[in-house]
């Protein structure tokens, strides 16, 4: 397992060492920045530098290419302008799931608002459930639906965050929250992730278009 604070403090100290006092913040999001990372997991680490050209990522890809783990390096790396004037929509995710290790995200973006969380949990359900139908109607893909519960969970904690005002990071925290089908998305998320579910393609696909027909018609436009 990758020692992700030692990781952490060498990635800092390259991206500072190419760009100095460019560098407005650095964090990590993910399974690594929740503590719930496996050996294959990606490090998904965010880096806002004051501005952002394609010389500046060139110079990125330079700074990172002999990161031990390199491969594994992902996340997002951007301007603090583009940031600022982002989809607040958007940044619900971003903002709640980022650790902070360089500097502090809240101070680079706008204050949240209900109205762009409520947006980010109705934008996102809706997506999904066009994957639903879609799949089932075209791709058949069990795969796919995996992916879709995998998102499902993140629209979890936009919604527990929204109807109880607290925002679960870790799943074991998040399925103390939920009951119901909510509870259900979030147990068959976590089975399907570790190879456990054994329900086919219809069950799957039920169950979580019905979860986001509920979401869509809640918290749709009134």
């Amino acid at each position: 397992m990758i020692d992700i604070n030692t990781w952490m403090k060498v990635y800092i100290r390259a991206v500072r060492a190419a760009f100095w006092d460019r560098v407005r913040y650095v964090g990590l999001q993910g399974s690594r920045g929740r503590g719930e990372a496996g050996p294959d997991s990606d490090i998904d680490v965010v880096c806002i530098l004051d501005s952002c050209s394609l010389q500046d990522l060139e110079t990125y890809r330079k700074a990172v290419q002999d990161l031990p783990d390199r491969d594994k390096l992902c996340g997002f790396v951007s301007g603090a302008a583009e940031l600022a004037a982002w989809d607040p929509a958007d940044l619900f995710q971003f903002r709640h799931d980022t650790a902070d290790w360089y500097g502090r995200l809240t101070d680079l973006l706008p204050p949240e608002r209900e109205e762009d969380v409520r947006r980010a949990l109705h934008t996102g359900a809706c997506g999904l459930y066009h994957l639903c139908c879609h799949n089932f109607l075209h791709g058949k893909s069990r795969e796919a639906v995996a992916e879709a519960y995998k998102s499902a969970v993140f629209l979890l904690q936009a919604k527990a965050y929204l109807e109880q005002g607290t925002y679960c990071r870790r799943r074991e925290d998040l399925a103390q929250r939920l009951t119901g089908r909510n509870l259900e998305i979030l147990q068959t998320a976590q089975a399907l992730k570790a190879g456990e579910c054994q329900e086919d393609l219809p069950a799957l696909t039920d169950r979580l278009l019905a979860w986001c027909r509920d979401v869509i018609c809640r918290y749709g436009p009134a």
